[in-house]
């Protein structure tokens, strides 16, 4: 009888055994993939000139193209994603006809999550071809149908379907450091990306501030000056019953009023909607101040930090080759900006009690006294080098003390 219950207790401590050993080999003591959430300005310019030269508007239905889009781009994009949607970090790697995705998960306490998925070169859909958790491999066809029963929890199972679908050859060039796609253009891709973007209740949501920025406007005389704080601090106490995602329309529809663009652009209904009256609002007096301010916070409260100062960074480089110049004081209204985007969707009791009080130009932007601006390339590679260098971290971080030296930012 003893041994039959020996037997019997270690039938039923197998699987116990079982599952705490593919535990282990699930887990590794460092990650995978071990990198910063930042986004490189020249990962925006890439973006920037791949959309250009294959913007979605002009396609035709049924247009074949190909496309070369740089390892480097897709790599920071994998990260991005995996940091703002996961909570984890990600890369891309490129071998000789095929890339590997990996993403590592930090665990509470010690010990990190492993995955790594390949991917081959492939003619139409691509398929994953292997996957692993840590040292333990996993059947690529299980991996494959979480990833597809994740997107169709998230609501968006259909649209990617069509995406997948509309891809008619997927190369890899580690050589050239690029992943070249070719497709065949669906329109509804568009269509569906938009709807995914901006759902109903967004486009409600943007209806209720541009409205609102119209009537806040339109007591003013044309091309009036007019502090942000004043327009600012009203759009953002407009009663609703989700005050982050209010707050984050009305920080979108200020960012296309300030840059000067037209709404109808983005949501084709607005052409509809009332249209503020153009003034010129500023920012400690200066209507650059006031778009970098807005942008920024727009860009951070939809996208998120990384983004909004990548871009922010790449357009003072870009300035300093062609524009008016770099400028750490426009550096310094992004980060204002930043704060404050990621403040009105994630802090909102401590943004409440500020509008709740005397809310000023003072608390959203530090002085700007001292900091170089209108340097031209030359200038600004003689006198800092480049963005990485130790007199440029220098300069962002007396930027970054100025900004957390305001109370609404500490």
């Amino acid at each position: 009888m003893a041994r039959f219950f020996a037997w019997l207790g270690a039938i039923l401590l197998l699987p116990v055994l079982v599952v705490a050993g593919l535990l282990l080999a699930a887990l590794d003591a460092k990650p995978l993939v071990d990198r910063g959430e930042t986004i490189s300005p020249a990962a925006i310019a890439q973006a920037k000139r791949l959309f250009a030269a294959n913007d979605p508007r002009r396609l035709q239905g049924g247009e074949r193209r190909t496309v070369a889009i740089p390892a480097a781009l897709l790599d920071e994009g994998a990260n991005y994603l995996a940091n703002r949607f996961l909570k984890s970090r990600g890369a891309l790697v490129l071998a000789e006809e095929s890339a590997e995705i990996r993403l590592s998960f930090r665990l509470p306490g010690a010990g990190y999550l492993n995955l790594r998925t390949t991917i081959h070169e492939a003619e139409n859909e691509p398929h994953i071809a292997a996957a692993a958790i840590g040292s333990l491999p996993v059947p690529a066809a299980l991996v494959e149908a979480a990833i597809n029963w994740a997107v169709g929890q998230a609501g968006v199972g259909s649209e990617w379907s069509l995406a997948r679908r509309a891809i008619r050859q997927l190369s890899f060039e580690p050589a050239a450091g690029t992943v070249t796609v070719t497709y065949v253009w669906a329109p509804e891709i568009l269509a569906r990306a938009r709807a995914i973007a901006l759902n109903p209740e967004d486009v409600a949501r943007l209806k209720v501030a541009q409205t609102a920025l119209a009537g806040l406007l339109d007591h003013r005389a044309t091309g009036a000056r007019v502090p942000l704080a004043a327009t600012l601090k009203p759009l953002l106490l407009l009663p609703s019953d989700e005050a982050p995602a209010m707050r984050r329309a009305a920080l979108l529809v200020l960012a296309i009023y300030l840059y000067e663009k037209d709404l109808a652009a983005l949501v084709p209904e607005a052409r509809q909607w009332p249209r503020p009256r153009p003034v010129a609002l500023t920012l400690q007096g200066r209507y650059d101040s006031a778009q970098h301010f807005a942008i920024s916070a727009a860009l951070a409260a939809w996208a998120g930090e990384p983004v909004a100062d990548a871009i922010g960074l790449y357009k003072e480089l870009d300035d300093a080759r062609h524009g008016s110049g770099f400028s750490f004081a426009d550096l310094a209204a992004d980060r204002a900006g930043t704060r404050f985007g990621e403040l009105a969707v994630r802090a909102g009791e401590r943004l409440d009690a500020a509008l709740q009080g005397d809310f000023a130009e003072a608390d959203l932007l530090p002085p700007l006294a001292g900091l170089p601006e209108f340097l031209g390339e030359r200038e600004f590679r003689r006198r800092f080098g480049g963005a990485g260098s130790p007199a440029y971290r220098e300069m962002a971080a007396e930027i970054e003390r100025r900004v957390a030296a305001l109370p609404l930012y500490r």
